[in-house]
């Protein structure tokens, strides 16, 4: 009989999972007794700096508020090989335009692949995007394992 269960990932485990860009979740703070506001986005990732990048849309009418210092959860997630995976990061996001962020960021933008993902209800081209980027105060990586009972 098997037991399935779950452990963390070392480094490597979790930067090949992530590779430079992907797909995930993030759940933006929110005040009070508000859930958070959770949104499906793409992602890029600089493993050799630990930094995610996001190009996230900005319109005026968003649910989303105002980005920049937000607290986030960002959760992404697979199984590849058939084992389970998921990595979650928690920090605060910081617009790659900050003059303490914009030269790293523009260096580590070269080096990420963020998926264009079209989930607008109108055309990309009318839709705001700006770039934000996000330097994790907590990263974990976790794997399903197969324990024999």
């Amino acid at each position: 009989m098997s037991e399935f269960g779950s452990v963390e990932m070392d480094d490597d485990e979790r930067d090949a999972f992530l590779g430079d860009g992907g797909t995930g979740v993030i759940a933006l703070a929110t005040s009070g007794d508000e859930s958070p506001h959770a949104v499906p986005v793409s992602y890029g990732y600089d493993a050799t700096e630990e930094v995610f990048y996001f190009r996230l849309a900005v319109d005026a009418d968003s649910e989303k508020g105002e980005l920049a210092g937000r607290a986030i959860t960002f959760v992404t997630y697979g199984h590849p090989d058939d084992t389970w995976q998921s990595v979650v990061a928690k920090g605060r996001l910081r617009s790659t335009t900050e003059e303490s962020v914009a030269i790293d960021s523009l260096e580590g933008l070269q080096q990420v692949q963020i998926p264009l993902v079209d989930i607008f209800d109108r055309p990309m081209a009318e839709v705001s995007f700006e770039f934000f980027r996000l330097n994790p105060e907590a990263l974990t990586g976790r794997t399903e394992s197969t324990t024999e009972v």
